[in-house]
């Protein structure tokens, strides 16, 4: 037996508010984040709603952080579209794994749920999707709402940049603490320490070399390689002790 309207109509609602439940804590990060970002674009020289719409096409805050900094650079355009895929690289990974609990949503749905997804929303909704207890819909309303509160703050912050002289408060900073705080995030153990330090002397090095910001996309690219070699022969080596100790 089918269910009525009225107990869809509920269930969608019910829905809809445990989604949004899910997602005010990634809210309210994005929006000092937001405006941050919104403040350094306006002091690059983009307009409100330049920044707007880049929040609305890309959506994505390291990379729209990268593009900011290289646009205040004088970056080449095809400098900074690479850089900013390879910093988006990673949602492809997480698009797969969620790809896992939709495999039967349509083809429209699917685009507007993978066009939202993020690190934060990621570590929101694949926990859950994996206990079993979520939905698209739940999913959805988390990426939808994040996203429309990312989009607002950005803009609030390029409309706020306009009343804050450059260098005031610190605000030239915001980016590179930004990436700091990123890089720390992200060490979990011996092997991220090697690669940022290869990233880094690699960049630093390629820098004297070639021009405009294209080493950043090399010297990251370089990096991620070697570290992914160094950790296959690690497990490689663990698991031939294993076998020798057995």
């Amino acid at each position: 037996m089918n269910p009525s309207p009225s107990a869809l109509n509920n269930g969608l609602k019910k829905a809809i508010r445990q989604g949004l439940w899910a997602a005010w804590p990634i809210c309210i990060g994005y929006v000092p984040i937001g405006l941050a970002l919104g403040l350094l674009a306006q002091k690059a020289g983009l307009s409100p709603l330049e920044i707007g719409l880049m929040s609305v096409f890309v959506f994505a805050g390291s990379a729209q952080f990268i593009a900011v900094s290289m646009i205040s650079g004088g970056s080449m355009p095809l400098a900074i579209i690479m850089t900013t895929f390879v910093v988006n690289l990673r949602h492809l990974l997480m698009s797969s794994s969620l790809s896992l609990y939709c495999r039967n949503v349509g083809k429209a749905t699917l685009a507007i749920f993978a066009y939202g997804i993020t690190d934060e929303s990621f570590a929101v909704n694949q926990p859950r999707f994996k206990e079993g207890k979520w939905t698209i819909s739940q999913a959805l309303t988390v990426n939808q709402t994040s996203n429309l509160v990312w989009i607002l703050s950005t803009i609030a912050g390029g409309y706020g940049g306009r009343f804050i002289p450059p260098h005031a408060f610190g605000v030239d900073y915001a980016l590179i603490a930004m990436f700091i705080c990123l890089l720390i995030f992200q060490i979990k153990g011996l092997i991220y320490v090697i690669t940022a330090v290869i990233a880094g002397c690699a960049a630093v090095a390629l820098s004297l070399i070639i021009p405009g910001n294209l080493y950043v996309v090399i010297a990251s690219v370089l990096a991620a390689t070697i570290g992914l070699w160094v950790r296959i022969r690690i497990n490689k080596t663990e698991k031939l002790k294993e076998k020798c100790a057995l």
